[in-house]
């Protein structure tokens, strides 16, 4: 039975993703997609997508997309951004936990992506990402450069066509390591989340996140409905979530607890 891949070209519509001097993250992720998805289908992998245009979904919606295409492996394309553009660059490969195929994909992405002149930031567990965690098949999350960085900027546009060959050689990789293993991922469970802000801007949910994060709290940030929306923390167990909410009010932060 041919390997089938669900990719999905991160943001898209309203959800520009990360903007910097007139380039906006959804259209590079689109791009990627497109083109790794023409390679893997030429060589005889079965390919979707969960958009080919500029359009959007909420990330609940391409899970359930990934889900309902009986796919082996989803991937998420994506392009990474720092708080304060120009302070980072590389690649990295986020998964839901490590420890299975995700992570075998993702370190085949990220070591094609490495030997292209790319700094490896290595592989990032983020359970609290929905394409993540509610797709059933392993997946992963490509943050194929900063947006923000020049240097990366550069090599993404120079070297496009290496950079997608890379990436589909990654998939075929693992395919072929991984031909006839169950791929089907566990079911995982509900997690709370602590909300501290939702944002129309990105540069305001950024500049909350860094304050957050330099106060030392784990925090992060979901686009969702035209809203970037800042949370902390991603608990299984709710006790952990209220006790985290009332630290951060006791710091002053408006909170309320969110599951997903």
């Amino acid at each position: 039975m041919a390997v089938k891949v669900i990719l999905d070209p991160g943001h898209g519509g309203r959800d520009p993703g990360a903007v910097y001097q007139g380039r906006q993250e959804k259209d590079d992720a689109l791009a990627l997609a497109l083109a790794v998805g023409r390679i893997l289908e030429n060589a005889g992998v079965d390919v979707a997508y969960t958009r080919t245009e500029d359009v959007y979904n909420t990330p609940y919606e391409k899970a359930v997309m990934g889900n309902n295409s009986d796919a082996d492996y989803f991937i998420s394309f994506h392009r990474n951004a720092s708080a304060s553009p120009g302070s980072a660059s590389g690649i990295e490969t986020l998964v839901y936990s490590k420890g299975g195929e995700a992570e075998k994909l993702a370190g085949n992405i990220n070591e094609e992506l490495e030997a292209m002149g790319f700094r490896n930031r290595g592989i990032i567990e983020r359970p609290n990402l929905v394409v993540l965690r509610r797709t059933e098949m392993p997946a992963v999350l490509i943050e194929a450069g900063f947006i923000d960085s020049p240097e990366d900027n550069a090599r993404f546009d120079e070297e496009f066509d290496q950079i997608t060959q890379g990436i589909a050689d990654a998939v075929l990789k693992t395919t072929e390591e991984n031909m006839g293993v169950q791929t089907t991922e566990p079911d995982r469970p509900p997690l709370y989340q602590v909300q501290t802000g939702a944002f129309r801007i990105r540069q305001f949910a950024d500049q909350m996140m860094a304050e957050l994060q330099s106060e030392g709290f784990p925090a992060w940030i979901e686009a969702d409905n035209g809203f970037f929306r800042v949370k902390v923390g991603a608990f299984e167990k709710l006790d952990n979530a209220v006790r985290m909410e009332k630290r951060l009010r006791q710091m002053g932060y408006n909170t309320f607890i969110t599951v997903g």
